[in-house]
């Protein structure tokens, strides 16, 4: 008898929420908050984790933006603690790539909402596409 079996390359993963909180729109300091990604990918899969703008009118890579009836506060998402890395959609510039070990590997995501922006008060809000290609 012959038993196999094929095992193929597969990565999923998982984008948890981005929460900045309260912001203070007269307050000196940025508002910083992270959050983590968590990929699976199959044992030695190369992977490559990317960021869309977001959803906001006229947003960038470099400066996406929440909205709330009209109005926005800006933000940016970053690959490094020191937040000078953005995290975008341009393979080998701007993206973070790994390999899969079967297991769970957890990025985070460093956020920052600039301050000093006179944005009303409100709920704002974005949507960023994360998207994983192997």
């Amino acid at each position: 008898m012959t038993v196999t079996a094929t095992v193929v390359q597969s990565c999923q993963i998982v984008a948890n929420d981005l929460s900045f909180g309260a912001y203070n729109p007269i307050a000196t300091t940025d508002l910083d908050a992270t959050t983590t990604l968590d990929v699976t990918c199959t044992s030695g899969t190369g992977y490559i984790i990317s960021m869309d703008a977001g959803i906001g009118a006229g947003a960038t890579i470099a400066t996406r933006k929440m909205t709330s009836s009209g109005n926005t506060l800006n933000y940016s998402l970053y690959r490094n603690a020191a937040r000078t890395q953005v995290w975008g959609q341009t393979s080998g510039t701007d993206t973070v790539s790994g390999t899969g070990t079967g297991a769970v590997q957890s990025l985070t995501v460093y956020g920052r909402a600039p301050a000093a922006q006179a944005a009303p008060p409100g709920s704002y809000s974005d949507t960023v596409t994360v998207t994983v290609t192997y």
